[in-house]
């Protein structure tokens, strides 16, 4: 069942290159992504959350940084320590990557019938709950969005 369900997930995303992590490597957006969440961390948590080794993590920031999508500096409580936040241009790239992920998911769930929407959101739901992630209220349902 995994192993399908991961397969389908690879064809979804696979699906045109409208949907590619270019420029960056789906590791340097899941870096993204917790700078996002988290808002500023250092070296240490951010590779704790990545489960990575701090040494890989801070190549990744390097080259993060040169391209301008994270922003580091020191800790005013203790300047040996790096803070990483998340840049404006790596904010906007999370905005249109998310933009173009939900045009072409948009363009597949107008594909399907609201029962099998319905289905995938119960689904996708039970995924959620069994990984212990609390539930975010949108405000909008998928076929409202299809």
């Amino acid at each position: 069942m995994a192993l399908e369900v991961l397969e389908l997930l690879e064809v979804l995303w696979s699906r045109g290159e409208t949907v590619s992590t270019s420029p960056l490597s789906s590791s340097q957006v899941r870096v993204l992504y917790v700078l996002e969440r988290e808002g500023v961390v250092n070296l240490r948590t951010l590779a704790e959350k990545l489960d990575s080794m701090p040494s890989s993590v801070s190549r990744m920031c390097d080259r993060l940084q040169a391209v301008g999508f994270i922003d580091r500096g020191h800790n005013p409580c203790d300047r040996r320590e790096l803070e990483l936040r998340l840049s404006r241009r790596g904010a906007g790239y999370l905005r249109t990557f998310r933009s173009r992920r939900e045009e072409v998911l948009c363009e597949l769930l107008g594909k399907m019938t609201p029962t099998e929407q319905a289905m995938l959101v119960r689904g996708l739901s039970g995924i959620r709950t069994a990984a212990g992630s609390p539930r975010e209220e949108t405000g909008a349902s998928v076929t409202e969005s299809a």
